[in-house]
């Protein structure tokens, strides 16, 4: 009998690309979601005690479809799903059916659905939230912090999306060269959005994590597709120098270690090498664009044999340079941090006060705040500015490494 938690994992591995398939089926969002969500619920409904069939995805693909298929009967008259033991058991008799059903010449689905979600009857913004929410399967809360708004706010955006989509009647159907080209950088935009959040998990136990590696699978095809674009292959090459870090990135309890502090041994040399090979080829191309430039930022931490031994002032530099080009709050923040490596904690302090507006709900923004201004003797500011962080941290981790700067802040505050 299948843990609940590996049920659950298995659907949510699946659900790019079921939904995609479901999706090019019938060719309408809701009955596709539909679909899918049918097809779960009879998973959870039989593998706990039937067992998980040996390939979930040909299962939910092919439940899905008879699920879609009989509601759309049911319109004209009422047509019972087969039984539950003509649809399925723990063989892998589903998989070559679907393999049948489905055009293996039609190239990878899950990327396919991310073009036809950008569609630029969409504001980019709209695009993106869309594309995460129907094809990537996160929450409303992880794509508005991702964006940096309110759940709510997210929420409007996203139902504005498909009722733009319903109202215009948008056809589902696969892009032109030339349209897939027009939507290149809201799909570059969505598949880094979804790297970061696998790049968030904390470990192999964390199903996050498989979303970093579907990020990186898909920015893989999507350079394939369009060869020789310097922003994408800096987009690959950002994600694998990220994702290279990962068997170090947390600690035996789960916590973050900052990239300071870990062991350079735990890191994937052959993928840093593949890295910093997509790297050079993108900076020989032209000038730098944002992914570009913040591959080049995430380069510079793989000759140090500490974070110590970083270039910190050559960080400033880049990160001024990517300013320039995508002058975000949260690069301005980033920025902060390398000006105060390199110029003390005063000079990053006076870039990251100008922030508290636009990053009030950020964790991050307080995080930082409140680590230079203890540097400053500030205790007290300090304290409130960790205090905040806390009361925005979202996991357990998280939230302990908190407690304890707050509890150093304390002892500090008595001590004085």
């Amino acid at each position: 009998m299948p843990e609940t938690s590996a049920i659950a994992d298995a659907l949510t591995t699946a659900r790019p690309r079921a939904l995609a398939a479901l999706l090019r089926r019938f060719r309408d969002l809701d009955a596709a979601q539909d679909a899918f969500q049918e097809a779960c619920l009879r998973a959870l409904a039989t593998w706990p005690e039937r067992g998980m069939p040996a390939d979930p995805l040909a299962w939910l693909v092919l439940v899905g479809r008879n699920a879609g298929t009989d509601r759309v009967r049911r319109r004209s008259r009422d047509v019972p799903l087969p039984p539950e033991d003509a649809l399925s058991d723990v063989s892998d008799a589903e998989a070559p059916l679907v393999e049948r059903l489905d055009d293996a010449g039609c190239g990878d689905d899950v990327l396919r659905l991310l073009f036809v979600c950008c569609r630029p009857e969409l504001p980019p913004p709209h695009q993106i939230a869309l594309a995460l929410k129907i094809v990537c399967g996160l929450g409303v809360a992880e794509i508005a912090r991702a964006f940096l708004v309110s759940e709510s706010a997210m929420e409007q955006r996203i139902t504005r999306a498909k009722r733009a989509i319903a109202k215009a009647g948008i056809c589902f159907e696969v892009p032109s060269a030339e349209e897939r080209e027009a939507r290149l950088s809201a799909v570059a935009a969505a598949l880094y959005l979804l790297f970061n959040e696998g790049h968030c998990g904390r470990g192999p136990g964390d199903p996050r994590v498989t979303l970093a590696a579907e990020a990186i699978r898909l920015a893989r095809l999507l350079a394939a597709l369009f060869p020789g674009t310097p922003e994408l292959d800096g987009l690959l090459a950002l994600m694998l120098l990220h994702h290279a870090r990962a068997g170090a990135r947390t600690d035996a309890d789960g916590a973050i270690v900052p990239i300071e502090a870990q062991e350079r041994r735990r890191w994937d040399e052959a993928v840093v090498a593949e890295g910093l090979a997509l790297l050079a080829r993108a900076q020989a191309a032209g000038p730098p664009g944002p992914y570009v430039l913040q591959a080049a930022i995430a380069a510079e931490h793989v000759p140090a044999r500490d974070g110590g031994g970083c270039d910190w002032r050559r960080i400033a530099l880049l990160y001024a340079m990517l300013e320039r080009v995508q002058p975000t709050p949260v690069v301005r923040l980033s920025r902060a941090v390398a000006v105060a490596k390199t110029f003390g904690p005063q000079a990053g302090l006076a870039l990251v006060e100008g922030l508290a507006g636009a990053l009030d709900g950020y964790l991050p923004f307080h995080d930082v705040h409140g680590a230079l201004l203890a540097q400053l003797g500030r205790v007290e500011e300090a304290h409130g500015a960790v205090a905040r962080a806390l009361a925005l941290a979202t996991d357990e981790a998280q939230a302990a490494r908190l407690q304890r700067t707050l509890a150093d802040l304390r002892g500090a505050r008595t001590t004085r």
